[in-house]
């Protein structure tokens, strides 16, 4: 295999053959013009991503196979991008890391974790694959962590590297079975409830409070409340009759930073049930119809002569 960079110009010899020797290139098994060779060898100039593919060199006319390579076009990877966060603390953290442009060709990753002057162990994640996790072995530890990510390709390597306190990248995953009800008889309030995130380890040494923010559809503006415990609340300054839509986010009581908003849900306050006719004013109506459609002509009298 034989990489290369977009843009490069490319020269790729017959194998052993001489220079000046007689020979046939073909692309993924397409004959490649004349114009391109200098000699036996073969000049690409400025390749790109397309040809990328297998390329043969044949000795004269006998079409005897010489030399075979197959061409990878691509870039030398640009500086990773790389997170870390703690999601089940007190448990450990995990990093996750991917490259901000595709290089178009393999990349390996390398990533060293130090804990003052100890090296630990990121195991790897069976899936993602970009991701591994670290256990904490001592908790509460004021020593800042420092990771390194190292990508690698045939055409070139980068890294980038972060350090932080453990109590900084705590962020919870949100809340999750998020449920929003209406309340029957008040058309101003909704009762909103909610789970701990099922990542988080321990809600009772290492509690969450919670960020609740709503809307009515038609409107652009989020109402917010903050509540220190509990996972539920009743919203009571709702719109009659309009839906809304609610959300939810946890954050560890002292450290860390707020989770993501959980997945929005939707309700409607209570509304009074349209009245109906009674069935008084309903056979009454009947009644009165039937008489103006059939009345009787009026009779005539026949008065008798004499």
């Amino acid at each position: 295999i034989q990489y290369e960079r977009v843009g490069a110009d490319v020269t790729m010899k017959c194998g052993s053959m001489d220079w000046d020797a007689t020979v046939t290139w073909t692309a993924n098994g397409t004959d490649i013009d004349e114009s391109h060779l200098n000699g036996s060898y073969l000049i690409l100039k400025k390749v790109d991503l397309t040809q990328s593919g297998q390329y043969s060199c044949y000795e004269g006319s006998s079409w005897h196979l010489k030399y075979q390579t197959y061409l990878r076009v691509g870039t030398p990877p640009k500086e990773p991008l790389l997170m870390c966060r703690s999601n089940n603390y007190p448990k450990g953290f995990y990093c996750s890391w991917h490259l901000p442009t595709p290089t178009y060709i393999p990349n390996s990753f390398n990533i060293s974790v130090i804990h003052g002057t100890k090296e630990m162990v990121c195991e790897k994640d069976v899936f993602p694959k970009n991701r591994c996790h670290i256990r904490y072995l001592q908790l509460f530890s004021t020593v800042k962590y420092k990771v390194t990510l190292t990508v690698t390709n045939a055409l070139g390597k980068n890294s980038t590297t972060l350090t932080f306190d453990e109590f900084t990248i705590v962020k919870p995953d949100p809340p999750e079975n998020v449920v929003a009800k209406p309340v029957p008889n008040n058309p101003r309030r909704l009762e909103v409830s909610w789970q701990n995130p099922s990542s988080w380890p321990d809600p009772e040494s290492f509690p969450l409070k919670f960020f609740l923010r709503y809307r009515p559809l038609i409107l652009d503006q989020w109402q917010h409340v903050e509540l220190s415990d509990g996972t539920s609340h009743t919203i009571t300054d709702a719109y009659a009759g309009k839906e809304y839509i609610i959300q939810v986010a946890a954050k560890d009581n002292d450290i860390g930073t707020w989770s993501d908003w959980s997945v929005a849900v939707h309700a409607t306050p209570w509304t009074e049930e349209p009245k109906h006719l009674t069935t008084e004013a309903q056979i009454a109506e009947t009644t009165s119809a039937s008489t103006s459609s059939f009345m009787p002509p009026p009779t005539t009298k026949i008065c008798d002569k004499g």
